[in-house]
């Protein structure tokens, strides 16, 4: 029987390596289960949000972990220039995902405030989120803003920008 990971233990961020693909695929399910969503949609789109070892050398993916056990991640991307709200290079937040069992925990926020110090050290302006719908209240806590649609063909509805300088 394994042993279950301490619910207080200090958690871990580093990045993901194909090993760790079966374990964030799990996460994400787990998180794609929780929209608001009728459940054959769920079914149908779950096998587009999972993550390939193809997407390592596209996406930085960040795991942090409890006591060995992933219980969250995120992924980051270049951002287009199209799409940047303002000048300079940015960065995309593709994917935030934390497991149900470790929820309002603040792992989503560690997750975002470390995406934030690399964007900045890595000299990039801000960072720009595609949000599902209810998100909103997350995002506004870690000092994003909603951006308005400017496209209604190409502006996805839910955008949020964060400058990190």
């Amino acid at each position: 029987m394994a042993a279950v990971p301490a619910r207080d233990a200090a958690p871990r961020i580093r990045a993901a390596g194909r090993q760790d693909l079966d374990a964030v695929n799990a996460v994400v399910a787990a998180g794609v289960r929780n929209w608001d969503l009728p459940e054959r949609v769920k079914r149908l789109v779950l096998p587009s949000y999972c993550y390939t070892a193809a997407d390592l050398d596209h996406v930085n993916l960040r795991v942090l972990e409890i006591g060995g056990e992933i219980a969250a991640l995120a992924a980051w991307e270049p951002l287009p220039p199209e799409e940047m709200p303002e000048r300079g290079p940015a960065v995309l937040l593709h994917g935030l995902y934390v497991s149900p069992s470790h929820h309002r925990r603040g792992l989503g926020t560690l997750l975002v405030e470390d995406g934030a110090r690399a964007a900045r050290a890595a000299g990039q302006t801000g960072i720009l989120v595609r949000a599902q719908n209810g998100a909103e209240g997350f995002f506004t806590r870690c000092r994003f803003t909603r951006l308005p649609v400017r496209d209604e063909v190409r502006d996805y509805a839910a955008r949020f920008w964060r400058p990190v300088s």
